[in-house]
């Protein structure tokens, strides 16, 4: 079976290697090859939405049909076994055949992009799809537009690399893919090109742009060939009541901001309780989906169907006609915020944009009831603050305000709304930033030591921490000391500066060589103190736990040698001091992360063969293993070792390798023999 499987895969390939250098003959121009492959790209990306959307109805009939008939007899507890039952199926398809389907999908692209020019393994697609139908049918309180974009740009990376195209075109086309997905999800093509460039790319280019455009507006003409000019939501006609009415918009975009940042900070801090819980990764799923079903057994339902499961469009549309109570809606996006940070935190498979619009929705019809039972005579009804409450706290959670401006926009083909709708969703985008320098796709990235600037990996210092090299083992002065001691310690220590502290060793200043030799040159130093000529006032300083590359920037900006660094900033306690020769130190130690990071994506890009797959190990001392070499361990016959850190060095493992204690050990292997070699290597 697996020679077919190879014959077949490797037929693929000659034909489109034929197909290519076909192209190739007939000098097609650089434009035209652009065309050609989004428009490609579009088609598939239409298609795939049309089918994905076709997937998750057919679970969800499934599920709550299907199963909750079957289950009729315990309703409404069936409302927690469809979602765990859904968990035990997609968690163990994630965890064996694409990690990449994890999670809302955006980040994972923009990764791919970034540092490996847009190449998405094709099997992704397939899993995603799979993943996230289940997942939404089953109940599970994500969107579907993420995994759309994740599927459509995996479209594309793959005919890229049909095409055997270079990193740049691939790239192209993945973005084309992203488009190409969310213009079929919400007719919005403009948007969904603007989302492209501006979420995928990061940045704005000619080429590019019209590329995107073709590939989106494509997939938007399939969408409508299968299923009519169909809106997401139905938009009732709003105006601007009033002109003082924007001002209640700017404070809309103010609260907006807030939730975003709150959503963001949740759905992260959720990820790290569920990564603490030590069940296998693939079975936390099913408690995940236990408890989004306790939400929504004990939650407001629509014909007996939890409001906050699935993608929740139809309570949005009812909060855009105004049909909920205040006490509702803010139940609702609080209930929304919980469940969709229980179904991404433990594992599940699908996109935060919907939830984002949900819980804009929710907030903005509450804040809209709010100010118009108080001011009625200049406000709209509150379904115009739900709208323009969408793209507001969507603004604020992804940092696209354009995306969010333009989606709604296209949604509601009405330019009455358009300056409220901007100015929110600005409001809500700059609050946003200044309380959260990532949004809610790029903390995933930074959480992995990737920091993108303009769609680019630019800043390695920005993954290592100034508490890992900072100096510790520090000369410090106190301020009362006198200047013809002071002479001494630059002499006796070769120092350019000193910290100053108080008893404490609360940092009060900094004295440099400079300012000993500039009191010396006003006259005779007898009498003066430290305190005389230290700088006492707006010292810069940085914290253990703040990126390095902050920290470099703050060197620069002054042309200063050192940097002291104090424990937070309510609290001036001296802990360390960054000088010019630590940042060596950390260069190196952020090349060795970076490389570590690269090793681990090709260790995932390689994947799994059948039941086998790579393991890593830590040696610890004690280990039965060490001393000796590897030919002289007795491993099972299914079992591999391939690769040896060992501190920073990365040794290729040949049979006279000889095993060390905290050796971290790469090896290829069967899961079935895992057991046996963990006992073997480390012996538990």
């Amino acid at each position: 079976m697996s020679q077919v499987v190879i014959k077949d895969g490797a037929e693929v390939k000659r034909k489109g290697s034929r197909l290519f250098q076909w192209l190739d003959r007939q000098h097609l121009s650089e434009s035209t090859t652009i065309m050609f492959t989004s428009l490609i790209v579009g088609v598939g990306a239409g298609l795939g939405a049309v089918f994905f959307r076709w997937l998750i109805r057919s679970v969800q009939d499934l599920s709550f049909g299907g199963l909750g008939a079957w289950l009729e007899g315990i309703k409404p507890f069936h409302l927690l076994v469809i979602p765990a039952v859904g968990g035990a199926i997609f968690g163990p398809l994630i965890y064996f055949f694409a990690r990449e389907a994890k999670g809302h999908g955006v980040p994972e692209v923009m990764e791919a992009v970034a540092l490996r020019g847009g190449r998405i393994r094709p099997r992704v697609a397939v899993i995603k799809s799979l993943a996230s139908a289940i997942c939404i049918g089953t109940g599970g309180s994500v969107g579907r537009e993420g995994p759309i974009a994740q599927i459509g740009s995996t479209l594309g990376s793959t005919i890229g690399q049909w095409f055997k195209l270079s990193d740049e075109r691939i790239r192209n086309l993945v973005a084309c893919g992203a488009a190409g997905g969310i213009a079929a999800t919400f007719n919005a093509p403009i948007a969904a090109s603007i989302f492209a460039l501006e979420v995928i790319l990061g940045q704005f280019h000619a080429t590019y742009f019209g590329a995107v455009v073709i590939s989106a507006v494509t997939a938007d003409v399939v969408s409508h060939i299968f299923q009519g000019d169909a809106r997401a939501f139905m938009i009732p006609e709003y105006t601007l009541a009033n002109p003082w009415e924007l001002v209640f918009y700017v404070l809309l975009g103010a609260l907006a901001a807030i939730v975003a940042v709150a959503f963001i900070r949740l759905l992260y801090f959720s990820e790290d309780v569920w990564d603490g819980i030590p069940i296998p990764e693939y079975i936390k799923p099913v408690f995940g989906g236990l408890l989004l079903g306790g939400i929504g057994l004990l939650t407001f339902k629509l014909d007996g169907f939890p409001r906050v499961f699935g993608v929740g469009y139809e309570s949005i549309n009812g909060a855009l006609f105004g049909e909920f109570t205040l006490q509702v809606t803010l139940g609702l996006l609080v209930i929304k915020l919980l469940a969709t940070i229980t179904t991404l935190g433990s594992g599940g498979s699908g996109g935060v944009f919907a939830p984002s619009l949900f819980m804009g929705a929710m907030l903005g019809e509450a804040f809209g009831q709010v100010v118009h039972q108080l001011f009625p005579a200049i406000t709209a009804p509150a379904g115009a603050y739900a709208l323009v409450g969408m793209a507001a706290v969507f603004g604020g959670a992804t940092h696209a305000p354009i995306t969010a401006v333009l989606i709604l926009f296209e949604m509601t083909g009405d330019y009455r709304i358009i300056l409220p709708l901007m100015l929110a969703t600005v409001m809500s985008t700059l609050i946003s930033r200044l309380l959260s320098r990532e949004s809610i796709y790029t903390l995933k990235l930074t959480r992995r030591g990737i920091h993108l600037e303009s769609g680019q990996d630019v800043d390695i210092m920005q993954a290592v921490t100034v508490g890992e090299i900072m100096t510790t083992d520090m000369d410090v002065v106190p301020a009362t000391m006198p200047l013809e001691e002071l002479a001494e310690e630059f002499v006796n220590t070769h120092h350019h500066g000193f910290p100053v502290v108080d008893d404490n060793n609360h940092l009060t200043g900094i004295v440099t060589l400079q300012d000993l030799k500039n009191a010396m040159a006003k006259g005779p130093i007898a009498g003066k103190s430290v305190r005389d000529i230290a700088t006492m006032s707006g010292l810069l300083v940085a914290y253990p736990d703040e990126p390095m590359g902050d920290a470099l920037r703050r060197l620069a900006a002054r042309d200063v040698g050192r940097l002291p660094v104090v424990e937070g900033k309510d609290v001036p306690k001296l802990v360390g001091v960054v000088r010019r020769g630590d940042v060596i130190r950390a260069y190196n130690l952020a090349m060795v992360k970076r490389a570590h990071h690269q090793h681990r994506v090709e260790t995932l890009r390689l994947g799994k063969l059948d039941d086998a797959g790579y393991h890593h190990i830590d040696i610890p001392a004690g280990a039965p293993v060490i001393g000796k070499n590897i030919n002289e361990v007795k491993l099972p016959e299914d079992c591999l070792i391939v690769l040896v850190r060992r501190g920073r060095k990365l040794i290729v493992a040949h049979g006279s390798t000889t095993l060390q204690a905290d050796d971290k050990v790469t090896l290829f292997a069967s899961h079935e023999c895992m057991p046996k070699v963990r006992q073997t290597l480390v012996g538990e």
